[in-house]
């Protein structure tokens, strides 16, 4: 599972990019004198997608940014498994090990990424790949799936699990969604069995509105 203490081999310094330094000015700006501490998160969250993980001088520099103590940055990093503390590939994969992918599959995808990538947390010389398994990501109907950086990959079968790493690995694109051809988003698999009688979506089921809900006028007391 993820890593909840930082990683060993630390930078020696964090700077934000000119233009992320714009966007946390603009992120301090919506938050009343004194309460800039509430925007930690999305201040961790965007250093994380600037350099692809959090180190200890990203912690010190948002510390100094927002006016707390580092230590109550460092709690906030350690508690949220979304924010990685040790560095990771360019397209981070998170497998989804869960009962759901477990069941459709999602063994066999780990196998996969211990043939393409090696053990979880290793990074892959071409520094594109590493992976890790997570718990639930919300998408058990369409398991087994993974999440890459922002974005899912599911209905996944061994085979096109190792061709997207593949692709990937080599800085190919690669479409997220279903790589199930007979579904649609998270549809069931087929065609529409409900709800698709034409009356529903022609007008001629609907009654006409004789009048707003609520549009009489309130007596004056």
């Amino acid at each position: 599972m993820a890593a909840r203490k930082p990683a060993r081999q630390q930078p020696e310094t964090f700077q934000w990019t000119e233009e992320n330094l714009q966007w946390c000015e603009g992120q301090i700006a919506k938050y009343p004198e004194g309460r800039q501490a509430s925007a930690v998160i999305p201040f961790l969250w965007q250093a994380q997608k600037q350099e692809g993980w959090i180190s200890i001088p990203a912690m010190e520099a948002i510390a100094q940014q927002l006016d707390m103590p580092y230590i109550r940055v460092y709690e906030v990093a350690t508690f949220y498994t979304m924010f990685n503390l040790v560095p990771v590939g360019k397209y981070f994969v998170q497998l989804c090990g869960t009962t759901p992918c477990m069941l459709r599959g999602a063994e066999d995808l780990k196998d996969v990424c211990r043939k393409v990538i090696g053990a979880e947390n290793r990074i892959t010389d071409s520094g594109n790949l590493s992976w890790l398994e997570v718990e639930c990501l919300g998408a058990c109907c369409n398991a087994p799936m993974v999440q890459i950086n922002d974005y899912y990959y599911e209905d996944l079968t061994p085979e096109k699990f190792e061709e997207i790493l593949l692709k990937l690995d080599r800085d190919e694109y690669v479409e997220p969604g279903t790589f199930n051809p007979g579904r649609h988003t998270s549809d069931p698999e087929g065609d529409n069995t409900s709800l698709n009688d034409p009356a529903l979506y022609d007008g001629s089921a609907g009654k006409p509105v004789g009048k707003l809900p609520n549009s009489e006028p309130t007596p004056a007391e």
